[in-house]
This record gives C-alpha cells, sequence and structure tokens, in this order.
C-alpha cells in the first residue's frame, strides 16, 4: 500500500472516532441532514486545504470519504477535524491515484503546491470527479490547457479557488465600475507590496520518516529538503520549501505573481470583459534578497523580490507590481489590490478594507464599501463552495469555471515567462503561443522529472 499502513490507519481512525457526533457542532446538529451528500476527497491537507475542507463540511453536502498528503503529520489534526465535524471517518493516502481508485468520489479538493494541481485534477476528472482547484490552476501555461481539454472531455465541474469573484465587496465594486461610475478605463494598477528583507540560508535537513519528498518534489526538480514540522510552523512561513514557503522556490510556483497576481489580473479582467493582451512585458530582480543559492548543503527561495510586469489589452494597459521590501505606509489604502484609473477618478479595489472610490471632483464625495469576509481566514470560501455544489447540481458552468481561470492563469505565468526571457512578448491568445519567439514557447511547459508523465488532456 503507498496509502497509509492499514494496522496505523485502523488506530488513527479508531482512535479519534469515540464521540464524534457528540462533539458536532450545534449549528449542524440542529437540523436534518440534506438528502443528498457528495462523497468527497482532500488532496493537500495542509493549512489552505483545511479551509477549504472546513467550508465542505459546514454545507453539509458532503460526505468525507478520503484525506490524501504525502506528509502524514498533516493527518491526525485534520481527521479528528472531519470527525468531529461531521461524524465521518475517511480513509488516509499517501497516492492520489489509489485514494481516486478505492474512494471513488464525486468531489475532489485539490489544495496542493502549485506544480501538484494538474495530474490530480486530470485524475479526478477522468475518474469521474467534480474538482475544486486553488488557484493559479498550474505552474505552467501547457499543463493548464491540458487541465481544461480533460475536464471538457470528461464534462466535470471545475470550480478555482479564486474567491474574490464571489466577495461581496468585489461584486458591488464591478457592479459600481460597470455602471460608469469611474467613467473611462485607460489603466489598472494592480500591486501587493510588503516588508522583508534578505532570503535566509537554510541548510539541507534530514527528511522527516513521516514525508515522502521524492513524491513531494514529484513530476518537477527534486531539490534537497530543507523543511520544518508543519505542527510546529502551522500559521507561520518559515522561509523553507515545506511547508508553506513553495511559492518562493520557482521549481514549485510563480513567486508573488503567480501567487497574488492572479487575484488581482483576473479581478481586471471579470469586472473589465476584457480577455487577453497582446502584449507582455516583466523585469525584477531581488536586490534585496539577494542572490539564490542551491547547493547539496544549503538553500534560499530564488523568486524574486519585487517585479513589475506591463500588460497591453485592447481598450487599456494594466501593470502588476509587488515588492517584498519597503513598508507599505507611501500609499493610499492597503497595500493589496488594484487601483481602476478613469476619467471620473481612481477606485482602490482592496482586501480587508475594501474599496474606495476618489472621485477626480474634488466637490464630490469619496465612495466606501466595506468588505465582507468570512472567518477565520478572512476570504469568502463559503460563498465560492456554495456556488460550486450549484454548478455540480444545475450543469451550469461555476463564477471561477476552469477555462475562464486558465486565462486569467496565463497572465501571472506569462509575466514570469517574459522575466526569465529578459524581453517583451507578442501573445496569440487564440493559439495560446509567443509569436516569433521558440525560446519563450519553450517555457510555456516544461519537461517532467523521469517517471511523471507530462498530462496530454
Amino acid at each position: 500500500m503507498a496509502a497509509l499502513g492499514r494496522g496505523r490507519r485502523a488506530f488513527l481512525q479508531a482512535s479519534l472516532a469515540a464521540g464524534a457526533w457528540a462533539a458536532l457542532p450545534a449549528r449542524l446538529r440542529a437540523s436534518e441532514p440534506p438528502a443528498r451528500r457528495f462523497r468527497t476527497v482532500l488532496i493537500g491537507c495542509g493549512w489552505w486545504g483545511g479551509n477549504i475542507l472546513r467550508e465542505a463540511m459546514a454545507s453539509r453536502a458532503c460526505e468525507i470519504v478520503g484525506l490524501c498528503d504525502v506528509d502524514a503529520r498533516q493527518f491526525p489534526a485534520t481527521l479528528q477535524r472531519v470527525q468531529e465535524g461531521t461524524g465521518d471517518v475517511p480513509r488516509l493516502y499517501k497516492d492520489y491515484r489509489e485514494l481516486l481508485a478505492e474512494t471513488k468520489p464525486e468531489i475532489a479538493i485539490v489544495a496542493t503546491p502549485d506544480h501538484w494541481h494538474a495530474l490530480p485534477t486530470i485524475a479526478a476528472v477522468r475518474a469521474g470527479a467534480h474538482v475544486y482547484v486553488e488557484k493559479p490552476i498550474a505552474h505552467t501555461v501547457r499543463e493548464g490547457r491540458a487541465m481544461v481539454r480533460a475536464a471538457e472531455a470528461a464534462g466535470r465541474v471545475v470550480q478555482v479557488g479564486t474567491h474574490r469573484r464571489i466577495s461581496p465587496h468585489n461584486l458591488s465594486a464591478r457592479d459600481f465600475i460597470r455602471r460608469g461610475g469611474i467613467g473611462d478605463i485607460g489603466s489598472v494598477r494592480c500591486f501587493v507590496n510588503s516588508g522583508g528583507g534578505p532570503d535566509r540560508l537554510l541548510p539541507t535537513r534530514d527528511i522527516p520518516p513521516e514525508l515522502d519528498w521524492d513524491f513531494w518534489c514529484g513530476p518537477a526538480p527534486l531539490r534537497p529538503y530543507n523543511g520544518g514540522d508543519p505542527r510546529e510552523l502551522r500559521g507561520a512561513w518559515s522561509g523553507a520549501i515545506h511547508p508553506r514557503g513553495f511559492r518562493n522556490y520557482l521549481d514549485y510556483a510563480n513567486g508573488t505573481l503567480g501567487d497574488w497576481g492572479i487575484h488581482w489580473l483576473d479581478q481586471v479582467r471579470w469586472i473589465t470583459g476584457e480577455d487577453q493582451p497582446d502584449q507582455i512585458f516583466s523585469t525584477g530582480g531581488r536586490p534585496i534578497a539577494g542572490p539564490a543559492v542551491l547547493t547539496p548543503e544549503a538553500q534560499t527561495a530564488d523568486a524574486p523580490d519585487h517585479q513589475i510586469a506591463t500588460y497591453r489589452f485592447p481598450r487599456f494597459t494594466v501593470t502588476w507590481e509587488h515588492r517584498r521590501f519597503g513598508g507599505n505606509g507611501a500609499f493610499q489604502g492597503e497595500s493589496v489590490g488594484c487601483h481602476f484609473h478613469g476619467t471620473k477618478g481612481i477606485l482602490h479595489l482592496g482586501w480587508r478594507d475594501g474599496w474606495v472610490f476618489y472621485p477626480s471632483d474634488p466637490k464630490a464625495t469619496i465612495v466606501r464599501e466595506a468588505a465582507q469576509l468570512g472567518q477565520p481566514d478572512g476570504q469568502n470560501i463559503r460563498e465560492l463552495w456554495a456556488d460550486f455544489l450549484e454548478a455540480i447540481r444545475t450543469g451550469r458552468k461555476p463564477v471561477c469555471d476552469l477555462a475562464d481561470l486558465h486565462v486569467s492563469s496565463n497572465l501571472a505565468l506569462l509575466g514570469m515567462v517574459s522575466l526569465r526571457c529578459g524581453r517583451s512578448l507578442a501573445w496569440d491568445g487564440g493559439r495560446e503561443r509567443v509569436v516569433g519567439d521558440d525560446a519563450a514557447n519553450a517555457l510555456l511547459g516544461r519537461p517532467y522529472r523521469a517517471g511523471w508523465e507530462f498530462p496530454q488532456g
């Protein structure tokens, strides 16, 4: 078995089962269970996967039948939350392929690091499951396209975790802009700026016996392990690849642009109705974080500590910028979001602070809308999960449909391709090709490590 040993798995399941129904929250015990519960599995049992799973359980429409992670240290806390929240006793697996074959889920949550989004999603839809997958949908453009093809061929609903499309203040900002509240849009500035300093040089450490590090790296390059104990690091980032630091290691993700940029670049497309740019240019580097280091003995992260990307759309220009140094006090509003620059003024669409419209007319009133975010994560996953279930039940597309979010993910991925190439890209969105640039097109995918096959979709 690549899943946990049957003896250990049975012990964990039995030891936490007693009293589970007694601990069921009153709000879930108060009414009759729904007539229909979907067999649901979670692939990736870390911090963010736990946030999504919490909302799946709260919906009362999901029977949690399986948990999958290559790090067995993630299981006890997750299993306990499931049993105390629902009374379900999910089976535990290391290999997502065995999970899908044995549990036969109707819904799969894919909450893995970015380099592990494509293969489990494709396998899940082919196995008949609908999928909720985290953003950005893939590590490369070609992986994303393979995911879209597989989902369409299987006729499955795939929701992407870009929950800002369903956040109340984002919806009202969209309505305000579409009603002409800011006039004609000339440009949009998307940004995430935070403090920071030099990256830590972290030593190579012994791989914990509970972690299959080779499987964690999977189709991506096999780097030395520099992680910590997820039980000690939950809610914090140590700079190590695992857990939670992977986004700043480009073998496994695409830095801040891939993490935060996908949210705000998608907001631009979603609000304005623009589809794809025809020109992308990006520049950046690591002057504060310092040169990237990778030796058998020690390593640092290698993502840029600052980056600027420019996207030329037919009606306006969009810029992205982030930095991990310099503080945040130099601009109006919180240091995250979008500034929509219109002929009537500027609208700052943010996260925790909602949105604010600053009119060009000095006599006009500033307009504000507060955020309405779910807790404890400060997001709106619950609303997005409800939309996902409704899409499954009715057959309509979800609000964050995979095919549409593939285009938004591509914006972030293409910014990284331009950065790596050091030049502007002429983008043919219909063919998903960089015009006249073989070297850039080679970076739209990447070879998988031996033992793994690149998905054909």
